[in-house]
Formats: structure tokens, C-alpha cells, sequence
């Protein structure tokens, strides 16, 4: 179209959609517009970080994937949306060091190179309605009423504008909801998890109500998640993962992979569950998990091994596949993704013996007492990270510095708030 705008976009460490807009008659496949450096180093108030590597100084481009187009037809009164995912590139156009989205397809390269191996993944997404005002009940058939028209028109527009959405829901919170996307690659689901945010945001304006994502937005309330679902697959889209003689079902190399994935989750919660309330979340008997674990679907397992559908005979070999669970809406989708890729990738690499597979309830206090915690805090989450090598060794150390700048200030704004205060201060945000 000739008319309009394009909004060429990128995420940052905040996990805040952020670009420039150009006019549509304008953008072609030459199309890039400057960025700043020091843009990485807002934090969630919406500032920049003092004391980061990146100052005033300094260039960078965003560069279109023209791949990533995608157009969302008018919600109310706010026009069509054309919005185009963009890396972050030098002047000269190579590759930026500290680009989240560069990040993960590094992440998604090495995988298939070095293995041979590609991956099918799907966001869930959980959120709130704040100010709703009818009398809640889990899954019920009102509280999905409730949620209209707003409801129907949030599945109709994800689905014109090609992001296949599957599932919509009241889940178990108050006035909770879960929208699920179909399966696809690695970095397409990763756009379609940023899209699905704003998009629910203005949809849920446009018509007078308000959603939240944060991950908890009162203390004692159910929290909301962000899951990851991935399979792995080889170059011809055969499944990976799947062999019925072994425990779990799940083959040697699917064993390997999620080994990565557990021993390197404490260090990685940092990055997956960045908020000071993610930890509010992240506890025992809360649907959600503390130890850093490989569950048979159980969904207070770090990673799931998740049921598969065999009525009426259908093959449950290509079904078969995994759930991250410890993720919320401040982790950035390419960084969550392509550190979740990172870990079991690094599984591989040193063969890893399949972890202890947690059948049934999680006892922390007696049978899986031996389980690796998650950190308790931001402060000790960001400590951890620091302290594995491995995973901090996946991030040029400038990127590093200036998350680690972002989330310390974070911390110190909100410290000397209530737990009511902080979780207000999330929840205007995301």
C-alpha cells in the first residue's frame, strides 16, 4: 500500500516495542532508519541508565526484515497497523553487538548448523483485564462472555493478520485470559510473541477496558505467565524428540537438550524472569516453579514434557514436545528463546545425560528436596548469572553490562515500595 505508515520496530532489554515510523510510499527494501545505542539502556520507567557502556556517542541502524511485515486492520478509531521487525546493525550494515533479535538467530544458526536441527515454537501468553467488574470463575463460560466483544475481536484480528491464533480463554486468575498461538519457527514465533502484546493492548483500549501482562498484579494473585512450547526437528521437519523405549518418551538428543536447559536455569532466570515481582511467581504450589526441573506434565516443572493427544489413534511422535514455564512478560522474546535455544544447544555439545524426570507432585521439602532452586530475588537472579560463565558468555559483555545497569536500578527504585506498590508500578508498564 502506498498510503500510511510502517512502524519499523524492535524490542529492547525492557521487553518494550520501540522503533521509528516511516511512510509506507516511502519504505522499500533499501529502507533503514537510525537508532542510538543508549537506546538498549531504558529501563522500565522509561529512561536511560546512566553508567552503561553506551553514551551519547555512537550509530546504529534498523534495518527492516521485510520477511517480518505484518499488517493489522484498524482497531476503533486508530488506523491499520503495518509494523516491520528489524535488526540492529552497524553503519556499515554488520551485524550490531548487542541486537536481542541478531541474538537469537545466531542462536537458531548454530543449532542447525552444528546438529542439524530446527525448531517449532508457540508463545502462551497470560493477562489480566484490570477494573473488570463481574463476579470471576475460572474457565467458566461467562468469564469468556464477560470478555466480549473485545474477545472476539482480538482472535479475529491476530487471525487476518496471519498470526494463527488457536486457542483463546478465561484462565484460572481473576479475570485472567490466555491467547495461544500456532507452532512455527523459531524466529517468527518469537516476532508474533511481541506483536501479540501490543496488539492485545490496543485492542483492549480501543474498546474502554485495560489488560495487563505483569506477572503478578497484586500480592496472593495468580500469576500470569509466559510459556514457551518447542519441539526439535531435523531439515526435512521430522521430529527429534520422540522415542517410546525411553523414559518420558523423549530420545537421547531430546534428553541432552533439556539437561542444558535445567542445569543452566538458575543462571538464565535473570533473563526469563526479569522483573523484582517475577519472584512473587515463582514459588512452590503456585502453578508456576522453583526448582529448576524436568517435569512429565507437571506444570510446576521448569521444563514440561508435555501430554499429546492419541484418540482415535493419532501418532503422538510429532506431538511430543516441550514447555518452558518460568517466563513472564518482562523477558524479551528473541533473548528468551534464543537463550532457551543456547542452553540446550550447549546440552548437546557435551552430551548430557537426560535429567531426573519429576513424576506427580513437586515435594521441595522432602523427595525433590535435592532440586536446584531458582533464585529468590532479581538481585540474586542477576548474581547467578554473573556467576555462570557459560551463560553470561553468551552475551558481549556490553549487552551484559548495560542489562545488568538496567535491572540494578530497578531494583533500587522499587525497594523501598510495598509489595502492593511494586506490583502497581509493573503492571502500568506491561
Amino acid at each position: 500500500m502506498s498510503d500510511g505508515l510502517v512502524f519499523i520496530a524492535t524490542s529492547d532489554l525492557a521487553a518494550r516495542t520501540k522503533g521509528r515510523a516511516v511512510r509506507a510510499a516511502d519504505f522499500d527494501e533499501r529502507t533503514s532508519v537510525g537508532w542510538v545505542p543508549a537506546d538498549l539502556g531504558i529501563g522500565v520507567d522509561g529512561h536511560i541508565v546512566e553508567g552503561i557502556p553506551y553514551g551519547s556517542s555512537g550509530d546504529t541502524r534498523l534495518r527492516p526484515d521485510l520477511s517480518s511485515r505484518t499488517r493489522f486492520a484498524p482497531v476503533g478509531e486508530r488506523p491499520g497497523l503495518d509494523i516491520v521487525f528489524a535488526d540492529l546493525v552497524n553503519t556499515d550494515g554488520s551485524p550490531w553487538e548487542s541486537c536481542p533479535r541478531t541474538f537469537l538467530r545466531d542462536a537458531i544458526r548454530d543449532l542447525r548448523e552444528e546438529f542439524g536441527i530446527t525448531t517449532r515454537t508457540a508463545f502462551e501468553h497470560e493477562f489480566v483485564e484490570l477494573g473488570a467488574t463481574t463476579e470471576p470463575h475460572a474457565f467458566s463460560l461467562q468469564a469468556f462472555r464477560d470478555a466480549e466483544p473485545v474477545g472476539s475481536r482480538l482472535v479475529a484480528l491476530l487471525a487476518d493478520a496471519g498470526l494463527e491464533p488457536e486457542t483463546w480463554l478465561p484462565e484460572y486468575g481473576e479475570h485472567q485470559y490466555e491467547i495461544t498461538l500456532a507452532p512455527t519457527d523459531a524466529l517468527r514465533a518469537a516476532d508474533r510473541a511481541i506483536l501479540l502484546r501490543d496488539v492485545v493492548r490496543d485492542v483492549y483500549d480501543a474498546g474502554g477496558r485495560r489488560a495487563t501482562f505483569a506477572p503478578v498484579v497484586r500480592p496472593g494473585a495468580t500469576g500470569n505467565g509466559v510459556h514457551v512450547h518447542f519441539g526439535l526437528d531435523d531439515a526435512d521437519g521430522n521430529t527429534l524428540v520422540y522415542d517410546a523405549a525411553r523414559p518420558g518418551r523423549l530420545s537421547e538428543l531430546a534428553g541432552s537438550f533439556a539437561a542444558g536447559i535445567v542445569r543452566h536455569g538458575p543462571a538464565m532466570a535473570a533473563l526469563f524472569a526479569p522483573l523484582v515481582t517475577s519472584y512473587l511467581r515463582l514459588q512452590p504450589h503456585n502453578w508456576s516453579t522453583a526448582r529448576s526441573c524436568l517435569g512429565l506434565r507437571n506444570r510446576e516443572a521448569l521444563l514440561r514434557i508435555c501430554p499429546t493427544n492419541e484418540i482415535d489413534g493419532r501418532d503422538p511422535a510429532r506431538q511430543l514436545h516441550f514447555e518452558f514455564r518460568g517466563a513472564d512478560i518482562g523477558a524479551n522474546p528473541w533473548i528468551l528463546l534464543g537463550s532457551l535455544l543456547r542452553a540446550g544447544l550447549q546440552g548437546l555439545r557435551e552430551k548430557l545425560e537426560t535429567p531426573e524426570i519429576v513424576t506427580g507432585e513437586i515435594d521441595v521439602d522432602g523427595t525433590h528436596a535435592h532440586l536446584a532452586a531458582l533464585p529468590g530475588s532479581l538481585g540474586e537472579a542477576l548474581d547467578a548469572l554473573r556467576a555462570d560463565e557459560v551463560v553470561s558468555g553468551w552475551f558481549h559483555p556490553n549487552t551484559l553490562a548495560t542489562f545488568e545497569a538496567v535491572k540494578r536500578v530497578e531494583i533500587t527504585r522499587l525497594d523501598p515500595m510495598t509489595p502492593e506498590e511494586r506490583c502497581d508500578a509493573y503492571t502500568s508498564v506491561y
